[in-house]
C-alpha cells in the first residue's frame, strides 16, 4: 500500500487545493498569511511534503472559501476509481 501522502487520492486532493488557491489569484504566501502560517507551509502541503490533519484541512478549506465536504467527496471518488481498477486487474 502506498503511503497516504503519496496516494492517488492525496495527489488529487492537493491538486484541488492548489487550483482553489490559484482561482483566487493568491500566491502561496498569500494563503499562508491567511492561515497564520510560515510562508513555506502552503508549498509543503501542495508539494506533498506535509500532510494535513482533519482540523488543519477544514481550516485550510475555510481560508480558501471552499467546502471541505467537496474535498472529501473528491477523495472518495478517487478511492472508488482505484478500487475499480484493482478489481479489474484481479
Amino acid at each position: 500500500m502506498t503511503d497516504s501522502i503519496h496516494s492517488e487520492e492525496m495527489i488529487a486532493l492537493r491538486a484541488w487545493l492548489r487550483t482553489a488557491r490559484e482561482n483566487h489569484g493568491w500566491s502561496m504566501r498569500d494563503l499562508a498569511a491567511k492561515l497564520g502560517k510560515a510562508h513555506n507551509y502552503v508549498q509543503r502541503v501542495e508539494d506533498g511534503d506535509r500532510r494535513l490533519d482533519v482540523v488543519e484541512f477544514v481550516r485550510y478549506c475555510e481560508a480558501l472559501v471552499i467546502d471541505p465536504a467537496d474535498g472529501l467527496a473528491l477523495v472518495l471518488t478517487a478511492r472508488q476509481g482505484l478500487e475499480a481498477c484493482q478489481s479489474n486487474d484481479s
